[in-house]
């Protein structure tokens, strides 16, 4: 007999959100980033510094998975003048709780 693989897609989680839905508290220093101190999950965190990022053109004009980062979002990165998009959440961890 064979199973439903849509029946495991819908089975209730029990209600438990997974680690992006999870409320997190932000950092000050992220919070200046993303515009509030108010709980978020990890994944809206992202979003929101991917909006700073892009409304403030951010991002290396020749190699757009680099970050060049101001002085708010140096906060957040270790101090960093430039980090990769992929080192980019291993900071965002150190600043949600």
């Amino acid at each position: 007999m064979a199973s439903n693989p849509k029946a495991k897609a819908d089975a209730p989680t029990g209600g438990k959100p997974n680690a992006l839905q999870q409320p997190l508290t932000p950092s000050p220093e992220l919070a200046a980033v993303i515009g509030s101190s108010d709980q978020l999950p990890r994944g809206e965190a992202v979003k929101r510094v991917w909006d700073y990022i892009k409304s403030n053109k951010l991002q290396d004009a020749k190699d757009g998975r680099q970050i060049n980062t101001d002085e708010k979002l140096s906060a957040v990165m270790g101090g960093e003048k430039q980090i990769s998009m992929f080192q980019m959440n291993k900071h965002l961890a150190q600043h949600l709780k």
